[in-house]
C-alpha cells in the first residue's frame, strides 16, 4: 500500500517561477532557464512509496535530489505539483497545520548530525519529543529506547563533542526513531562517515527495519548503498527522475546510457539473486544426478541439489555449491517446493556487463554446464580472497560492530 505520493513536482527558483514551470512542461530546456537567472531543481518529478519500504533517490551532486526530499516534507514548497502522505495533501495545509504534520508524522536525519552542542545525548534524543510537548519523564523514556535501540546505551549524559562521527549519527537517528514517526527522511546520513563506519551504520538501518518497519526515504549519491539499502531506487539527473526500480532492474536494465554508466563498477555478484538467474525446473527433470539416480521429480531435485536457496539469495553465495556438483542449485520459495534452477554457466553468464538479460546469456540444457564448474570454482575461490581480504582483523577496533563505531 502506497503511503507518500508525489505528483508532477516542480521546483524552481529565481524569477517568475510559475512561467518557468509552463515553459518546462512545454519542452523549455533547463540550460535555457538558467541562463535566465531561473534555476529549475526539480522537473516534474513523481513517486510513490510504500509503506514499510526504504525508497532510495540518488544521483550526482546538484541533480536534485536533496530538494525533491525537502519538497516532500514542505520545508520547501514545490512550484507546482502535490505531496501526499497517507492521503493527506501536504501542498494544501497551512505553515501550523504542516509543523504539526512534520513534528508527529515525519522525521527527519541529516548528513551532518545537527545535534545541540549543549545538550547531552539523551536531550539531543528527547528534542523532537519536547517540540511536541510531551512531559520530561516520557520524552526520556523513549529517548532511552531509542538510544538503545541504536546501541548507545550507557552514552546518555555524554555531550555531542565526546562522541565519535559514528556514534553522533546514531543520536541523530536516535532522535528520529523516539518520535515513532510513520515516515523517515534521511539526507545523505552517512555520506560523512569513514568507510567502515558508513558500512556499520547502513547494517544497523537494516536491522532496525526488520522490526520497525519504518517507511523511508533515503538520498544518497553512491549507487552502491542505494543498491545496498534501496527496496526501490530512483535516480536523478539534472532535476528529473530518469528511472525507478528495483536495484536489480538498474543494474541489469538501465533506462539509458546515463544510468547504465553508474553501474559500472558495483559488485554484480551483491546485487543480483538467484531469483534474477534462474531457469525453470523442467531443465533439471529427467537428467541423472552425479551418483546415479534419476531426478524424476521435484523433490528429487531439492534432494540431489548441492544447495536449496532462496529467490532473493545474492549470487555471490551460489558460486561454492555450483562448483561442488553438475546438478544446478535448487531455488525454492518459502513453503520450500522448488521453483527453479541455477546452473554454473547461467551463474558465469550474469557476471558479464551490460547484458540487458544476463540469464538468458548462455542456453541449454543442464548437462552443458559442467564444463562451466570448473571456472565457477575458480570465481568461487576469487570471492573467497576478496572475503577474507575485506573482512577486518581481530585487533582492529574500526571493524567491530559497536557503539563507537
Amino acid at each position: 500500500m502506497s503511503r507518500l505520493q508525489a505528483e508532477h513536482l516542480y521546483m524552481v527558483f529565481g524569477r517568475r517561477p510559475k512561467d518557468a514551470v509552463r515553459r518546462l512542461q512545454e519542452g523549455a530546456d533547463r540550460d535555457e532557464l538558467r541562463a535566465e537567472g531561473t534555476t529549475a531543481a526539480v522537473i516534474d518529478a513523481s513517486i510513490e512509496v510504500d509503506e514499510g519500504q526504504i525508497f532510495v533517490v540518488m544521483g550526482l551532486s546538484g541533480s536534485g535530489k536533496s530538494t525533491l526530499l525537502r519538497t516532500l516534507n514542505g520545508l520547501l514548497e514545490p512550484t507546482a505539483g502535490t505531496v501526499r502522505f497517507d492521503g493527506q495533501d501536504l501542498t494544501s495545509l497551512s505553515a501550523k497545520e504542516l509543523r504539526k504534520v512534520r513534528s508527529e508524522k515525519i522525521s527527519m536525519v541529516f548528513q551532518h548530525f545537527a545535534l545541540f552542542p549543549h545538550r547531552s545525548v539523551l536531550e539531543n534524543a528527547a528534542y523532537g519529543l519536547e517540540v511536541q510537548g510531551l512531559p520530561r519523564a516520557e520524552r526520556e523514556k523513549r529517548a532511552y529506547q531509542a538510544l538503545e535501540l541504536t546501541g548507545l546505551k550507557g552514552w546518555e549524559k555524554s555531550w555531542p563533542d565526546e562522541l565519535s562521527g559514528g556514534m553522533q549519527q546514531r543520536v541523530g537517528l536516535a532522535r528520529a526513531l523516539a518520535t515513532d514517526a510513520d515516515l523517515l527522511l534521511m539526507d545523505e546520513s552517512f555520506s560523512a562517515l569513514d568507510p567502515l563506519i558508513r558500512r556499520d551504520m547502513q547494517d544497523q538501518l537494516l536491522e532496525l527495519q526488520k522490526t520497525l518497519k519504518k517507511t523511508i526515504v533515503f538520498i544518497t549519491h553512491d549507487l552502491n548503498e542505494a543498491m545496498r539499502l534501496g527496496d526501490k531506487i530512483a535516480v536523478m539527473r539534472d532535476g528529473r527522475i530518469v528511472q525507478i526500480g528495483s536495484a536489480e532492474d538498474i543494474l541489469v536494465r538501465p533506462a539509458n546510457d546515463y544510468v547504465a554508466s553508474f553501474t559500472q563498477d558495483v559488485d554484480r555478484t551483491r546485487v543480483l539473486t538467484a531469483g534474477a538467474i534462474m531457469t525453470g525446473t523442467d531443465e533439471v527433470l529427467g537428467t541423472t544426478a552425479p551418483d546415479g539416480k534419476k531426478i524424476a521429480t521435484l523433490d528429487d531435485f531439492l534432494a540431489a541439489a548441492p544447495a536449496v536457496v532462496g529467490a532473493d539469495t545474492p549470487i555471490v553465495d551460489l558460486f561454492t555449491p555450483c562448483s561442488v556438483s553438475t546438478v544446478p542449485v535448487a531455488v525454492a520459495d518459502k513453503a520450500g517446493k522448488a521453483i527453479g534452477a541455477v546452473r554454473a554457466d547461467r551463474l558465469l553468464a550474469a557476471l558479464g556487463e551490460g547484458d540487458d538479460q544476463p540469464a538468458a546469456v548462455v542456453p541449454g540444457p543442464a548437462a552443458d554446464a559442467a564444463p562451466a564448474d570448473k571456472l565457477v570454482k575458480s570465481a568461487a575461490k576469487d570471492v573467497q580472497k576478496d572475503a577474507v581480504a575485506d573482512a577486518p582483523e581481530d585487533n582492529d577496533p574500526e571493524g567491530k560492530v559497536s557503539a563507537g563505531a
